[in-house]
């Protein structure tokens, strides 16, 4: 477990990348933070949404009970603790190998308040989550949903089911639950996230909203460039496509800036020129987006292909 790049907590561990913090991944064109193609233009993670059987599908079933936290229950004598700390019907399995120290200390040390055998299986169900939520969503999903179960009460766990939730394409309840860690921790909270949370539940002018509350007057650097992207993207929902190249038209827009952020941003930019009829202008901020992109994020490349009919 790392901090992100803006120094926040992130409840992912191992090898998990920390790049989606100010907005986790999206499967096409889309999302707060577009590891498909790229920028925030076609939409939040409708991949995951495609494939909805799996457990979010069942919310009726498979979803978190209210409340529930072990820690707050009176714990008798040693060796005869309450049996809510044991496993419960409906937590996926951990494999053993799994620990709790595989997570960030500052994340941990969030969770003292619970029973230490509580506390222990809370952050096992975060590793678990972590290790998941790119290539399972859907299980990663039940794992964060066992440790909201556990440990509703504090901030970051219920961050981390709303950033796993907003993975599996889950968006009212990544929104429920982005809402809820805010509010026990104050601060803007994930804010790009939240409105491509808006934007997977088809309200577009609530995403372009949030982009002109305070908070988002607050943000900076790659955490405005994100939310920028996202309010681009909520404008495209609307058909305003002029109004969408105008929304990245920051002193970000600089053809020099290489790596992943500075390619979502070009991607996005040239995906609304296009949008908007400016192919030419498209296809430049188009392999300004490939130039950027070092590590294949984006299908930029593509895109060029596309456009200058090298792909026929």
């Amino acid at each position: 477990m790392s901090e992100s790049d803006d120094g926040r907590r992130s409840f992912r561990g191992g090898n998990a990348s920390n790049s989606n913090r100010g907005g986790a991944s999206s499967g096409d064109r889309g999302g707060a933070g577009g590891s498909g193609r790229g920028g925030s233009s076609g939409g939040p993670r409708r991949d995951s949404r495609d494939n909805r059987g799996g457990a979010g599908g069942d919310r009726r079933g498979g979803g978190p009970r209210r409340g529930g936290e072990g820690g707050f229950a009176p714990r008798g004598r040693e060796g005869d603790r309450p049996q809510r700390q044991q496993a419960r019907p409906d937590e996926p399995d951990l494999p053993e190998n799994v620990e709790a120290g595989e997570l960030d200390p500052a994340v941990r040390r969030d969770l003292l308040s619970l029973d230490k055998t509580n506390a222990n299986t809370v952050a096992r169900h975060l590793v678990m989550a972590g290790k998941l939520v790119d290539d399972d969503p859907r299980l990663a999903l039940a794992h964060a949903r066992a440790a909201r179960q556990r440990a509703g009460r504090i901030a970051i766990v219920r961050e981390a089911a709303g950033i796993t939730a907003y993975h599996a394409g889950e968006w009212a309840e990544a929104l429920s639950e982005l809402r809820a860690a805010r509010r026990m921790a104050g601060g803007p909270g994930l804010l790009a996230v939240m409105a491509d949370c808006e934007r997977g539940l088809g309200r577009p002018e609530r995403a372009i909203e949030l982009g002109r509350s305070e908070e988002a007057a607050a943000l900076s650097g790659d955490e405005a460039a994100e939310l920028r992207m996202v309010v681009a993207g909520a404008r495209m929902d609307l058909g305003q496509f002029d109004q969408a190249v105008v929304t990245l038209q920051t002193p970000d827009l600089d053809a020099a800036r290489t790596g992943p952020g500075a390619a979502r941003l070009f991607y996005a930019y040239a995906d609304a020129l296009v949008a908007a009829g400016r192919i030419e202008d498209g296809l430049k901020w188009f392999l300004n987006a490939a130039a950027a992109d070092l590590e294949g994020d984006t299908d930029a490349e593509e895109r060029v292909a596309e456009l200058t009919g090298d792909d026929q």
